[in-house]
């Protein structure tokens, strides 16, 4: 009590107070003003990122209440980082600029905040590394839940989570696969906007490829027509892919919905096996020609060889 009694008495004494007041006069008001704009800087930083965040939600936003489109989350969480980043920068920047005013000298801080920044680099770099990868795939949209990617060709599946760490991925056996972002080096988006069922036929050398060619087209139209929201687009014949030793293989594409490619493909190979036989057009087998030592040449059909 007495203390706090002392230091209200000197803060009150004339003596005091004229020393603050010619203090002000000379050097005071300048840095005072000097602050202000810093200060004034820093909230307008501020509100510009928060303006700029709150726009893109509102863009993006469906209207319910809660964030459930991919859209929504990914700006949930870009704007999320923008805000805390530009927060943490603020700061510092206010507090280095105070002391500096002051008479601090700051450059000591910023070598030390530089020589902990390398430490910590050094030390999280994987983390850091995940991070920085997952903003820049956020941001660049590359790919979102619910697309079916396959990540450097050893993971394939349906994404269900990203965040600035990792990607979840779901196989087709419900495995769930957990990738840190900065370990992905290519990714094959397999349901981006659109997908084609490609599904190649082989039939024998005796099948008129017109008629082939006509069959399938058929097969092909029919199962549009019942599936449109699948099957998009018609079935296209590319034609003669490949002469092989049993027959030759025809290639047909199909524009599909995204991630119905190969829902499609199964599809369309049940209806043409279907509609093969009953135009009679023969798929072809393995056969082998067994030449006898000192007599003739036949040649005997051997399935499954």
């Amino acid at each position: 009590m007495e203390r706090l009694t002392a230091m209200m008495a000197m803060l009150t004494s004339p003596q005091w107070m004229r020393g603050f007041l010619d203090w002000m006069g000379r050097s005071g008001w300048s840095r005072l003003g000097h602050l202000l704009l810093v200060a004034v800087a820093c909230v307008g930083l501020l509100l510009a990122v928060r303006l700029v965040t709150r726009a893109v939600r509102k863009a993006v936003d469906d209207g319910n209440d809660e964030v459930t489109t991919d859209s929504e989350r990914r700006a949930e969480t870009l704007g999320s980082v923008l805000t805390n980043a530009a927060r943490v920068l603020v700061v510092a920047f206010f507090l280095l600029m105070t002391l500096q005013e002051f008479g601090v000298n700051i450059g000591p801080l910023v070598a030390g905040a530089g020589i902990a920044g390398v430490a910590v680099g050094f030390g999280a770099q994987s983390l850091v590394k995940d991070v920085i990868s997952g903003f820049f795939l956020l941001m660049e949209n590359q790919f979102g839940v619910g697309d079916i990617v396959s990540v450097d060709d050893k993971h394939t599946g349906t994404v269900e989570r990203m965040t600035l760490r990792i990607t979840q991925l779901r196989d087709a056996e419900g495995r769930a696969h957990y990738i840190p972002n900065g370990s992905i080096i290519r990714v094959v988006v397999l349901s981006k906007d659109f997908a084609r069922a490609l599904v190649d036929v082989e039939v024998g050398y005796g099948t008129d490829p017109d008629q082939a060619f006509a069959v399938l087209l058929v097969a092909g139209g029919t199962l549009h027509e019942e599936r449109p929201d699948q099957a998009l687009e018609p079935l296209e014949v590319k034609g003669i892919e490949a002469l092989g030793p049993n027959g030759f293989t025809i290639r047909t594409l199909t524009k599909t919905a995204p991630g119905a490619q190969w829902e499609v493909a199964r599809e369309l190979r049940r209806r043409i096996l279907l509609a093969f036989r009953e135009a009679g057009i023969e798929i072809p087998y393995a056969q082998r020609v067994v030449h006898h030592r000192g007599g003739s040449t036949e040649g005997v059909p051997e399935s499954g060889d």
